[in-house]
């Protein structure tokens, strides 16, 4: 059996660290086949707008393979491949710095601050950990092994070379990876901890909170007490699996939602602006793993620290 043929490599660089959007034209392009530009606006003019595709067409914003502005007066060529840059709506400067914990020629272990994207989605693009590292660092292949949430703050491992990303996911993927986390939530004297918590957790997509609910349990999480003072206590989390906000969900479960969520126990109001002064209390401190690809011992730890338990 053949192998699938490999795409050609994009003749456009990367802009603000992101990659040009690849399009390959279909055996079957839906009635719009009489030429390029035909069937581009047919096909993106309901995202961009049919206005708009012709000026980036008139622009030469569409390139083939060499490189090359393409005309919209064209033949369609089924098979063809063709690049572009999107249009990027302004996005507001997250005012944190993401640091650096390690970097050789493999890996990259980043400091992700709150506030920021891991890597682009929805309205989130320019302003992510992955475009930030491949503009500063120089690095246009960088990409994230795994994700951590946007109001998150902590480790991210990103793969500088992209044939051993595939090895690095595989960690995430198969739970090889031991993952502690940093919380700082009310103390309950009642409540016995340590405790493990397992639950079924159901994410919609387009609904901002998760819900747990009857069924199998699809999600754990260990939780330690670490130290309290006052009405205020410093947890160690330990995930065993990683659902969609599973550790702001099983902390709330135990009537102790992590200081500042603005989705647990209560969805704030959406299309809020980000307060950078109530960053979520919560940290990926440390990640631990055997090296897939060198067979060492990897253990990194945050250099961050949450706002409302500065000392350790």
């Amino acid at each position: 059996m053949r192998g699938r043929r490999k795409p050609p490599v994009s003749p456009l660089p990367q802009r603000d660290g992101i990659d040009a959007v690849r399009v390959r034209l279909p055996e079957d392009p839906g009635g719009a086949r009489g030429c390029v530009g035909e069937h581009l606006v047919a096909r993106f003019g309901g995202a961009i707008g049919a206005v708009r595709v012709t000026e980036m067409l008139d622009a030469g914003r569409f390139v083939g393979a060499d490189g090359v502005a393409v005309r919209g007066d064209e033949p369609y060529v089924a098979g063809r491949f063709l690049w572009f840059h999107r249009d990027f709506t302004a996005e507001e400067p997250v005012p944190f710095p993401v640091g650096v914990v390690y970097r050789d020629e493999r890996l990259v272990v980043a400091d992700k601050p709150h506030f920021l994207a891991t890597m682009p989605r929805g309205r989130h693009i320019t302003e992510t950990a992955v475009a930030r590292l491949r503009r500063d660092l120089e690095l246009p292949a960088l990409q994230p092994a795994h994700r951590l949430d946007r109001l998150t703050a902590g480790l991210v491992l990103f793969v500088v070379r992209p044939e051993d990303r595939g090895a690095y996911q595989t960690l995430f993927r198969d739970r090889l990876v031991r993952k502690e986390y940093e919380a700082v939530a009310p103390y309950d004297p009642e409540l016995t901890l340590p405790r493990t918590v397992r639950s079924r957790i159901v994410k919609e997509r387009g609904v901002l909170a998760a819900r747990e609910e009857p069924g199998e349990a699809n999600s754990e999480s260990r939780v330690e007490l670490v130290k309290h003072r006052g009405g205020v206590g410093r947890y160690r989390l330990l995930p065993a699996t990683g659902r969609t906000h599973q550790l702001r969900v099983h902390m709330n479960a135990l009537g102790l939602p992590i200081v500042h969520d603005p989705l647990y126990p209560v969805v704030a109001a959406e299309g809020e602006p980000d307060d950078w002064s109530r960053p979520l209390q919560l940290l990926a401190r440390v990640l631990e793993f055997t090296d897939p690809v060198g067979g060492e011992q990897r253990r990194f730890e945050s250099g961050l620290r949450l706002s409302a338990w500065p000392d350790r």
